[in-house]
Order: structure tokens, then C-alpha cells, then sequence
């Protein structure tokens, strides 16, 4: 076989620096494990100053989905995992999207059968036998085909699939970041396909390829691929070229028995953003996932991205599945939140405050800072809120409040109390407001929370709310707060 094409596609490899890459298929959502595969991978790229390389791995036709392309490069965006080679960047070593490439997969395919390390299969099997591998080398004929009856075979337009050969005897020694050395016997391999009837590759296959020409030095991927990692090594062997270093990652558990996955309801970046969490605290959480800080930072658990790049080594790397909580996410996200900018906060609110405030005369500004240190997500907003937009039915009995001495009763004159004296009011601010009921429980010679209470009961219907009494009828105004404060006295007139 003339090599010319082969050297030219080596001269093409960028050489003297860390690459990384991060393949997904468009088959759908962006699941935590492919956020947090894409993280390790662009972390890696970054804390070594290398490129980081964005390839869509597209050969499985029957599994994508539409608009699956255009999710995984808005989370990418969103999450700041920028790449600095891909289909829309372009690159040295491009085309980026494996359907793109499929002219050059067969070439090397066969230069292996020519090498003795790949054969063709004529034999009838089932596509997704050609897809998982799984077959009975043993009483395979093909292995054995003489050059004349794979010719023959050829000439007649005998349909067939390239296979891996596997050595039949002897071990093979693969070397993992997180597992160390890991050895299998070669008996207990199988021949897997590496080019299927239709002149496509599997992704056993393509992705070796496509990772040595891309000049890729670190793979991160799931632990699921560990069982594949002998016969990627035997392939990069039978090309005589360089092996990556590999880091398989374990799976991220939804328990102690079960992965996660989107059939048993668990979500994909995508739901926790619609759930309300903030992508920066998603992204910390992620980084967690099977992976632990060293030395000094051991016990830390709050990294901005630019932090986690510094930090970030793939020693730190656990072997143990993690399991995913989001508890524990929830506790981040609240961090997050309680330590956004005020602007930061009510931009990131204000879709959620909108939600559960119709009213165009409440000022979402004023309520924006009642709710940021009381919150775990972004969607508890609207349900915490509502209550400026209409006045809830409630019950009496949330006029009775142990510390405060109140009661239906004495909240009935509080409010009648209250009345004539914001009816008097010019000065509606939340100075004006706070000093005017003080004065009036001075002046009755009651606890500021014997007035208080009955008020914020009254303007907001609900036992807790954002903010207390004064902020309440600050923001509502002084017609609203009127109007709701004479509905609370009409419902405690017996």
C-alpha cells in the first residue's frame, strides 16, 4: 500500500503540547456525565495551557436527535468550556465532525487488514452484533480466509464488515490515570467490528483513529470504556502510534446501586437549569463529582472555574463511583445565590419574579433583596412571591403568634389601630412607614410585634414571608396596603 496519504495526514498532527477533546454524539440532553467528562477534559487542556478540541462523534445515524447539536453548544457556551479547535472554529486537523471524515476511516482499516491486524467479515450478523462486537471468534471462518477466497469474496460483492484480529494468545497492559496498570488475557477479547456494511466506523474504531490525528494526549471518559481500553491499545500498537494517557472516570451514581439516567428521571444539565440552580454552582458541583482537591485546598469546597484550572489535577481523580445529591447541590446553589452582586441577583430573578408577579406597580427591585438570602433555587421564587400580586385566602388562625401575644382578638384592634394612622401618612417610605407604627405601639404601650404581626399577616396572607411588616406595605403602597389591612379587619369582625 502506497503510505504518501498516510504521511501526510502524520505531518498534519500537532505535536510539543497537551490536546484534549471532548466528543459527544447529538443523541440528546447534556446528562451530568458528559458535563462532568467535558469539564475534566477542558480543565486538563487549560491547567497545562494546552488546546482543547471540540469533535462531533455523529456515525451512529439512527440515534440523534434534532436540535441536540445546538443544546451541547449552549451548555458548553454557558458553562464557559470554550474549545479553541471544532466544527464552527475550525482548526488544523479539522474536519471536526466524524460523518465529515468517513473517507479516511476505511483507508486505515485497511492498511490493519493488510497488516495483519484486521480481516474482512462476510459472515451474516446481525447490525447491532456489528455495533457491540459480541461474537464467537472461535467459529468464525473469516479469521482464516486465504488472500484468494477474501479476493473472490470481494469480487463478488459480498457484503462485509472489517474486524479488529485480535492477537489469540498472550495478555495485553493498558495503563489507566485513576486504575494504574490494568492486564487482560487476549483469549478474552472479541473481534470488534471496526468498519460496518455501510462504509461507516464504529466508535471503537473511529475515535482511535480520529484522537491520533487530532493529536489528542489525554481521553477522559467513563469507567464503562475500561473493558474497550485493551483493544484501543492493541489497535494504536498495530498502527505503531503513541498512546494517550487514559483517565476513565467512574460512573455518577443516582444511589448506591443505580447510575443515573434520564429514563429513571434524573436531570440533565438542561432540567437543573430549568430547576433553577445557577450554571456556576452546577459547575462546582460537577467538578466534586469524583474528584478532590489536594494539599492545601484539601478541605475546600467553592472554586470559580479560573480556581478549579489551578487546582485541578487528575491525581485528585477517584476510582469510587460518586453519587450524586442534590441536597448537597442545593447547598451550593444557595451559596451561589446568597453571594451574587445585587444586579447579578435580580438579573438571574427577574424571569422567576415575573412569574409570580403580574402587577406592573410592584417594583421587583424592592422585592429582588427580601428573597436572595433565602433561597436554594431560582424557581422557589415565584411561589414565595405571589402574594403582592393577589392577597391569598387564609385563615384566622395565622393572626396567633406565641412570642408576638397575638390573637384574632387583639390583632383586630391592632389593625383598627393602624387604619387612621396610615390614612394620615404623606410620607410613604419604608423610613416613614417603620417610624409610624413604632410610635404607635409607643404610644399604646404594646410590643412593636403586637401592631407588626396582625400588619404582615393582613398584606400578605402567608405565615412567613420576604421581609417583614414595614417592607410589605412599602412595596405594596399605601392604597393596596389600605385596602388589604380593611379585608384583614372585615375577616376578623365577628
Amino acid at each position: 500500500m502506497d503510505m504518501t496519504w498516510f504521511d501526510e495526514m502524520e505531518a498534519r498532527i500537532p505535536t510539543g503540547t497537551v490536546r484534549t477533546r471532548f466528543a459527544p454524539s447529538p443523541t440528546g440532553y447534556m446528562h451530568v456525565g458528559n458535563l462532568r467528562t467535558a469539564l475534566y477534559t477542558w480543565l486538563i487542556a487549560r491547567k497545562d495551557k494546552g488546546a482543547f478540541i471540540f469533535r462531533l462523534e455523529d456515525t451512529d445515524q439512527t440515534r440523534q436527535v434534532e436540535g441536540a447539536t445546538e443544546l451541547i453548544y449552549r451548555t458548553m457556551a454557558e458553562c464557559g468550556l470554550t474549545h479553541d479547535e471544532g466544527p464552527d472554529v475550525g482548526g488544523p486537523v479539522g474536519p471536526y465532525i466524524q460523518t465529515q471524515r468517513r473517507g479516511l476511516y476505511g483507508k486505515y482499516a485497511q492498511l490493519l487488514v493488510e497488516k495483519g491486524h484486521a480481516y474482512c467479515c462476510f459472515c451474516e450478523k446481525a447490525e447491532s452484533e456489528e455495533d457491540s462486537g459480541e461474537f464467537n471468534r472461535a467459529a468464525d471462518p473469516c479469521r482464516s480466509l486465504s488472500p484468494e477466497e477474501v479476493a473472490a469474496n470481494l469480487a463478488a460483492g459480498k457484503p462485509y464488515v472489517i474486524r479488529q484480529k485480535i492477537p489469540a494468545e498472550g495478555t495485553t497492559t493498558f495503563h489507566d490515570a485513576s486504575f494504574g496498570d490494568i492486564t487482560v488475557e487476549n483469549n478474552t477479547l472479541d473481534d470488534q467490528v471496526l468498519m460496518k456494511r455501510d462504509g461507516l466506523p464504529t466508535y471503537n474504531f473511529a475515535n482511535v483513529v480520529d484522537d491520533h490525528l487530532m493529536g489528542i494526549t489525554h481521553v477522559v471518559r467513563g469507567s464503562e470504556y475500561l473493558s474497550s481500553a485493551p483493544k484501543y491499545n492493541l489497535l494504536y500498537e498495530a498502527f505503531g502510534w503513541e498512546i494517550p494517557t487514559y483517565i476513565h472516570c467512574s460512573p455518577v451514581m443516582r444511589d448506591a446501586q443505580h447510575k443515573m439516567s434520564k429514563r429513571h428521571g434524573d436531570p440533565s444539565y438542561e432540567d437543573l437549569k430549568n430547576l433553577g440552580y445557577l450554571t456556576d454552582a452546577i459547575l462546582n458541583y460537577v467538578a466534586l463529582l469524583g474528584w478532590s482537591p489536594r494539599g492545601e485546598l484539601a478541605e475546600r469546597e467553592f472554586f470559580t472555574l479560573e480556581e478549579l484550572v489551578q487546582a485541578f489535577d487528575i491525581t485528585g481523580i477517584s476510582k469510587s463511583p460518586a453519587i450524586f445529591d442534590l441536597e448537597k447541590l442545593k447547598y451550593f446553589n444557595s451559596t451561589y445565590i446568597k453571594n451574587l452582586s445585587p444586579e447579578d441577583f435580580y438579573a438571574a430573578a427577574e424571569p422567576y419574579l415575573k412569574e409570580g408577579i403580574k402587577n406592573p406597580d410592584i417594583d421587583l427591585t424592592l422585592v429582588a433583596p427580601l428573597i436572595q438570602t433565602r433561597l436554594d433555587t431560582l424557581t422557589e421564587i415565584p411561589a414565595m412571591v405571589d402574594f403582592f400580586d393577589a392577597l391569598p385566602e387564609y385563615a384566622n388562625d395565622l393572626y396567633s403568634h406565641k412570642k408576638m401575644k397575638t390573637n384574632p382578638e387583639n390583632s383586630l384592634e391592632a389593625l383598627q389601630m393602624v387604619i387612621p394612622v396610615f390614612e394620615a401618612m404623606t410620607d410613604w417610605t419604608f423610613e416613614g412607614i417603620h417610624q409610624a407604627l413604632i410610635d404607635l405601639a409607643a404610644e399604646k404601650e404594646l410590643k412593636n410585634g403586637r401592631i407588626m404581626w396582625p400588619v404582615r399577616v393582613a398584606v400578605s396572607g402567608k405565615p412567613t414571608t420576604p421581609g417583614g411588616a414595614v417592607e410589605l406595605c412599602h412595596i405594596l403602597g399605601k392604597e393596596e396596603t389600605l385596602r388589604r389591612l380593611r379585608a384583614g379587619i372585615q375577616q376578623l369582625t365577628p
